[in-house]
């Protein structure tokens, strides 16, 4: 049994999130994530307008008057989300941490694919797989999968992009949509990444906090690498120690789009205290508009 607490902590985000779903996401995932493929579903009689092509010759002859073929989309995609659980996401400046972040958003994409009657997979990562539920449809399925995102405690704390999309490379045989969510505070991704762009409809979810852009001005700070541990004290003062930082933190951010743009990966960033359902509905717009281009 689940905490009190943290029912009613899912309760309302399942709230919120059904809501936004319903609103902006559910229609917009429709348009983006095509099924395999389209199924003969009955014949009906031809009204003007219909397409020519699909007149059902056989059923014609026999009725003496034209019938067309009607067919109805194969859905039935299998989602999955490759979840960071490193330490870096415990991090938060708002009022949500990047973990939070993650599971809200993780809980409005799996909403969206249930919408839809698609299936909802879990990997859960860090500097190893840590966690990984297969996918199923329904809702009971998807509360399952965000108390799992906000309540797991990993064993490792660094941060292995790699690891999480190698095992997805060997577990997910066939095509599957992709969300990788992560703060992307790690190296030595670019390879598998290719792979799993290649293989899958891979959407990479930056989450970034607005601490991790500009640093404020309160003095000397000590700070600990959630990741390693390490812990060392900072001049927030110094104008050059921020402008240091503002940099390297744009530069990582300059050279990951740079790597997202090379491998055709559409990618959608979000920020702790933005609206993430209004950011995902517009990336869904943008891409939809990308794809009809």
């Amino acid at each position: 049994m689940l905490p009190k607490d943290l029912i009613r902590r899912i309760r309302k985000l399942e709230i919120r999130t059904r809501k936004v779903v319903s609103d902006m996401l559910a229609g917009q995932y429709h348009s983006v994530f095509k099924g395999r493929g389209m199924a003969f579903s009955e014949v009906r009689q031809y009204q003007p307008g219909d397409e020519i092509r699909f007149i059902d010759w056989n059923v014609t002859a026999r009725m003496n008057e034209a019938f067309i073929k009607v067919f109805t989309e194969e859905r039935e995609l299998t989602v999955m989300l490759l979840v960071d659980v490193s330490a870096s996401n415990e991090f938060g400046s708002k009022d949500r941490t990047k973990a939070e972040v993650a599971a809200e958003v993780a809980a409005q994409i799996a909403f969206s694919a249930i919408a839809n009657n698609d299936r909802v997979g879990l990997i859960l990562f860090s500097d190893r797989v840590e966690k990984v539920v297969p996918p199923r449809k329904g809702r009971t399925h998807v509360l399952r999968l965000v108390s799992d995102i906000l309540t797991f405690k990993p064993k490792g704390r660094g941060t292995d992009l790699a690891a999480g999309l190698t095992y997805l490379t060997q577990v997910a045989k066939r095509k599957a949509v992709t969300f990788l969510v992560s703060d992307f505070l790690a190296t030595g991704y670019e390879k598998p990444l290719r792979l799993v762009g290649r293989k899958h409809d891979l959407v990479p979810v930056v989450i970034e906090d607005p601490l991790e852009q500009v640093f404020p001005r309160h003095g000397l700070v000590e700070m600990e690498d959630p990741e390693t541990g390490e812990r060392f004290v900072v001049d927030t003062s110094s104008p050059s120690v921020r402008g240091r930082f503002s940099r390297a933190m744009q530069a990582q951010r300059d050279e990951r789009r740079k790597l997202f743009r090379k491998l055709e990966l559409d990618h959608v960033e979000l920020r702790a205290g933005d609206d993430h359902g209004k950011a995902l509905a517009q990336f869904f717009r943008a891409r939809a508009r990308r794809m009809a281009s």
